[in-house]
């Protein structure tokens, strides 16, 4: 599996997959130390989960730099992305006591208790688009709940992948506890099914986890899957344009596009079309390509070459089936993956754009009738995992985001990922959850403890 770098194309690091007995023995080890993982007091599993905040804290221009070089992304939201890291590693130490505690049913005869115990070693395949927080916001949780955990990165960011097990070990975390396999997609199948492995949670294309889920589900074991989203953004006629275009250009540009969550369907009511597209266009053509470590750039490369051909491909398509391109819509020429930022306006049915997640810097214009309309459009889609919805009027803006099917809606406010609230999908975004309680809750045993 190779590094290289999207904003020029060069190889930076080249690493060895691992064979089969390799494998064997990392599960051998995650097998040796989960019994006294699982046994080491809460409190101590704590202190080292707080070390690990200190080490991401201490490290953040190495690790931040790291993650730039490796998928692209700009150097300040690099940063942003290693204090993410910390601050859930901080907030699993801080609440897994409480999360974890005991739960007592007095309408139950008796002594009678919940109780919630680890399952054992835990499995995360990630994707490459937050490389180090996608991780963070699974290891944190998992581990404090006591299980161990084993992580099979995505195989474009291996100095990334390998960089986790860095934190935990340099943390003083115990050898074993997490382990970065070098392992190709092929392999996870196998990884799975392997007794020693009790659950598997998943990050990344609708494919990926419909085949994980599937060789989960012939195990016997349990999964999370937080997969593709097509998220709307709902501009109601009497919104804050300044505002809804503001954070409108950060939810579909930042990351160059390439987040789950990102707004990729801008809903305009006929009030707010023509006041959002001027705002919007000026403000995506103002857009600045370039070095991604440099503080005046605001567009990053694509992680991938072949990822931004595939984009470019969608955006074709839709045009030939009736889309307007306001804007970009076209590769940029030079080294790397680089691609124009993009407005599609008049997105209609029957699109790619309008029917498939569009995971880069396009921006897909749908034109709505009124608040039951975008509802509607909203809806029809077969994701489901987030969506925001800007209006002056809170009241009105809730009743439009509680008819949202997804699986967070905020009104005034881009989605976000936040460690105090579960975060996941509906429909063919995924399910079950992370984060929050729901987070230390995904890979326990949820037990029944009676004494009489």
């Amino acid at each position: 599996m190779s590094s290289v770098n999207p904003a020029n194309g060069s190889v930076l690091n080249v690493f060895e997959t691992w064979d089969r007995p390799r494998i064997d023995k990392a599960l051998g080890q995650a097998e040796r130390v989960a019994r006294p993982w699982r046994d080491l007091p809460l409190a101590e599993r704590a202190d080292l989960m707080r070390q690990a905040a200190h080490v991401l804290r201490h490290r953040r221009d190495h690790f931040a730099h790291m993650i730039t070089q490796e998928m692209g992304k700009l150097l300040r939201e690099s940063r942003g992305e290693v204090d993410r890291c910390a601050t859930v590693c901080d907030y699993y130490a801080d609440h897994a006591a409480q999360f974890l505690a005991d739960e007592a049913v007095p309408e139950v005869e008796g002594d009678a208790r919940v109780i919630f115990q680890p399952l054992g070693t835990i499995l995360a395949v990630m994707p490459w688009n937050f490389p180090l927080w996608q991780v963070f916001r699974f290891a944190a949780p998992t581990l404090m709940a006591g299980n161990t955990a084993l992580l099979k990165h995505a195989s474009n960011v291996p100095r990334c992948a390998l960089a986790v097990e860095e934190v935990f070990r340099d943390a003083g975390f115990p050898a074993g506890v997490f382990q970065t396999l070098m392992i190709p997609s092929d392999a996870v199948a196998d990884v799975i099914r392997d007794p020693r492995v009790h659950g598997v949670t998943l990050t990344g294309s609708e494919p990926a986890g419909r085949a994980v889920a599937a060789v989960a589900g012939e195990s016997l074991k349990p999964s999370v899957l937080e997969l593709g989203g097509s998220d709307p953004f709902i501009v109601l006629d009497d919104a804050d344009l300044d505002r809804a275009v503001e954070q409108a250009v950060v939810s579909r540009y930042q990351n160059a596009g390439q987040s789950c969550i990102a707004a990729k369907r801008f809903i305009l009511l006929p009030g707010a079309v023509d006041g959002f597209m001027e705002r919007f266009k000026a403000a995506v053509k103002a857009l600045k390509p370039g070095d991604p470590t440099r503080e005046g750039t605001t567009l990053a490369p694509m992680a991938r070459a072949d990822l931004r051909d595939e984009l470019h491909q969608q955006v074709q398509d839709s045009i030939a089936e009736g889309a307007i391109p306001v804007l970009g819509c076209e590769p940029l020429p030079g080294k790397g993956a680089w691609y124009a930022p993009s407005i599609l306006d008049r997105v209609v049915p029957g699109t790619r754009a309008y029917n498939e997640e569009m995971f880069g810097p396009v921006a897909s214009i749908i034109r709505a009738e009124d608040d039951a309309d975008a509802v509607r459009i909203a809806n029809d889609t077969r994701f489901g995992l987030g969506g925001s919805v800007w209006t002056r009027d809170p009241e009105r803006g809730a009743a439009v985001a509680r008819q949202l099917a997804c699986g967070a809606t905020f009104v005034n406010a881009m989605v976000k990922s936040d460690p105090r609230l579960p975060f996941g999908g509906v429909k063919d975004s995924g399910y079950g959850r992370e984060l929050a309680r729901a987070g230390i809750l995904a890979f326990v045993n949820t037990k029944t403890l009676t004494l009489r």
